[in-house]
């Protein structure tokens, strides 16, 4: 049985999803992020059980086959940006459909309409956090960021994190107290 999951962003996630997974004597073949695939069927006092104990995590189990087409789309765009470091193979329009066999147009609307922002906006979106996290490390100078995140110029990146931010990337590495926003808050 393949369950899919909201707010499953992270390493964490996974981990606390097999966790639950695991107290309830379920078997699964694999975790990824936003999905699971088990060997049993869920009945349905197990489905609540499960939803029950990982929304106390902030994590839900999703029904809805548009739900789970969102959290895939999101799911894509956190593992490439925050995962992957090698460059998208194609534009991303192109993987999403590719990936999730559906019209780029009807996935983009989609997500407009149920997240009230684009899919261009929310990867652009992930890009700038990642880049502050980037940042606050401290590892990696300007330059070094941009050609991590596959930007064709350090001023392309500092003038897209500064739209979002309100801050260059310079003046933000140097805040004491930096804000970032959560993966799942995006």
């Amino acid at each position: 049985m393949k369950l899919f999951f909201k707010h499953m962003v992270c390493i964490r996630c996974k981990m606390i999803v097999k966790a639950e997974l695991d107290s309830m004597g379920l078997h699964y073949y694999s975790v990824e992020l936003g999905e699971a695939i088990i060997e049993e069927n869920l009945t349905p006092n197990q489905w609540d059980q499960l939803d029950t104990a990982l929304r106390k995590s902030g994590i839900e189990l999703l029904e809805s086959k548009k739900s789970i087409l969102i959290e895939k789309i999101k799911n894509i765009i956190i593992e490439q940006v925050h995962y992957v470091e090698e460059p998208l193979p194609t534009n991303l329009s192109t993987l999403l459909s590719e990936l999730l066999c559906h019209d780029y147009t009807y996935l983009a609307n989609l997500f407009s309409v149920s997240q009230g922002i684009t899919i261009e906006k929310f990867y652009i979106l992930h890009r700038v956090e990642r880049i502050k996290e980037l940042l606050i490390y401290d590892e990696l100078n300007i330059t070094e960021i941009a050609r991590l995140m596959h930007y064709s110029s350090v001023a392309h990146m500092s003038n897209q994190f500064k739209k979002l931010t309100g801050l260059t990337p310079s003046f933000f590495k140097n805040l004491k107290n930096p804000h970032r926003i959560s993966l799942e808050d995006i």
